[in-house]
């Protein structure tokens, strides 16, 4: 599980190989969609969840003035560190604890 920070006005690209079995989901702020033409899509809010496989999307933006962030789940044994290539994203891994239940 990792959690992508959007600063204000910043733009993710949307790599299908990194994101094919991803589902994303706003935990603060809004998401914007770029759309496969470039146009402007759906601007997603807190609670919102999507997947991007097969969509056309082809970037998530921030619109706002305020750090947005996206909680994204991947099958397990597919996490891995996406990279960053603008300075105003950034990924974190979130840590899963697994308690055992006697």
């Amino acid at each position: 599980m990792w959690t992508l920070a959007l600063r204000g006005g910043a733009r993710v690209a949307v790599v299908a190989a990194q994101w094919c079995d991803a589902f994303g989901v706003v935990t603060r702020g809004r998401v914007q969609l770029e759309l496969r033409d470039g146009e402007p899509g759906p601007v997603l809010g807190r609670g919102a969840g999507f997947w991007l496989r097969g969509t056309g999307v082809r970037a998530l933006r921030n619109p706002g003035r305020r750090t947005a962030r996206v909680r994204i789940v991947t099958p397990p044994g597919q996490d891995r560190h996406m990279p960053v290539n603008t300075p105003y994203v950034s990924y974190r891994m979130m840590e899963e604890r697994h308690e055992r239940h006697e």
